[in-house]
């Protein structure tokens, strides 16, 4: 089994993984540095996913690496979070998958246009999907939370849940009954899991993350102009 350990210093955040003559995926680019005998590999996915993720901006080419060693994977501002997938399928927001253990899998999940269109995702929001069995480590914007729902409803106002449950009902709701009640409370369109299963969010980022954040974006504003 491999072992992910979350670094923290001077502000950044990295990922640690020790490979015990074992496998590791990885986000495309993730790589940082790597000691001892590990063999790095990459290979294409389906055609079709691959469309799909190229159309999203979703990577779907990942690298393994085997071997016996220890994986450091590029830091961050923002945080990351390990989680046990326990043979259950997730759905990842886009961007938010960062690495996973040989016997996880990763494969592409296309949400509902509708859904996908109302969440500001535009026609055709391609997320991560992940199953099997292992450890995934995942980006967020600060802290994860892993909230567990049994039968029961969450609402979300803004884009910080990390991941869910396949398992879970996701829509994308008016805040309230009537068009003109949900537009003049300040809550137009508010996110909402249904069901049984877990689901991890982040509703406060790290403040150095949200100032990279504004200045990356001021940066390339300043640069297309």
């Amino acid at each position: 089994m491999a072992v992910f350990e979350v670094i923290r210093s001077e502000g950044l955040n990295l990922v640690k993984i020790t490979l015990q003559n074992e496998m590791v995926r990885t986000e495309a680019g993730a790589l940082y540095y790597m000691r001892g005998p590990i063999t790095m590999e990459s290979k294409v996915g389906p055609m079709g996913g691959l469309l799909k993720a190229f159309a999203s901006g979703e990577s779907l080419i990942r690298p393994t690496y085997t071997g016996t060693g220890e994986l450091y994977l590029e830091p961050s501002f923002s945080n990351f979070h390990v989680f046990e997938v326990q043979g259950q399928e997730w759905i990842l927001e886009r961007g938010a998958y960062w690495a996973s253990e040989s016997g996880v899998q990763v494969d592409v999940y296309r949400d509902k246009t509708l859904t996908s269109l109302l969440s500001g995702q535009g026609f055709v929001n391609i997320q991560t999907r992940v199953f099997g069995q292992g450890q995934v480590v995942v980006v967020a914007q600060g802290d994860v939370q892993e909230m567990e729902l049994k039968n029961d409803k969450l609402v979300v106002d803004g884009r910080f849940v990390v991941a869910r449950a396949a398992s879970l009902q996701y829509s994308v709701e008016k805040a309230t009954k009537s068009l003109f009640g949900s537009m003049t409370s300040g809550e137009f369109l508010v996110s909402t899991f249904q069901g049984t299963g877990r689901v991890l969010i982040a509703p406060i980022p790290y403040w150095r993350a949200r100032l990279y954040e504004a200045i990356t974006s001021m940066t390339l504003s300043g640069s297309s102009g």
